[in-house]
């Protein structure tokens, strides 16, 4: 089988904000589609035109897509359920950017150390509510 895994994240309507944000801090290839920038015929529901109908951010081995999500059940984002893993090849790649993570507003939910695995291990919770885990083989 050949596949590519790429999380979705549905955004409760700032998805261009949020992309932009993962751009500034993985840096990669960026593409964002408003509905305005798209057919409108034939959608069940009639979506603001500066919606983001879907983006991808590809960064290395980093794929991230994602859009605005519309009605009244659209979810919220701050959740414990879920979380994105980043494997670092070292320590000061991950500590580089949990620090770009919490200079932009984001906050430490587990500080980065020695795990007992023997790695580091720690966890961010950026501005939006995005989880982000860091594990890093070498110090």
């Amino acid at each position: 089988m050949s596949a590519q895994f790429t999380p979705y994240i549905s955004f409760p309507g700032n998805a261009a904000e949020v992309f932009r944000f993962y751009h500034e801090i993985f840096g990669g290839e960026l593409e964002v589609m408003t509905y305005g920038e798209m057919p409108m015929e034939g959608l069940p529901f009639d979506p603001p035109a500066d919606a983001v109908a879907h983006a991808t951010l590809r960064s290395g081995t980093l794929h991230l897509a994602g859009g605005d999500a519309m009605g009244p059940n659209a979810p919220g984002l701050a959740s414990d359920v879920y979380s994105f893993m980043l494997q670092l090849d070292s320590a000061a790649e991950a500590e580089e950017l949990i620090g770009r993570f919490t200079a932009a507003g984001g906050e430490v939910s587990m500080p980065f150390e020695k795990a007992p695995w023997g790695d580091h291990y720690g966890q961010v919770t950026d501005r939006f509510g995005v989880l982000w885990a860091f594990n890093a083989t070498e110090a």
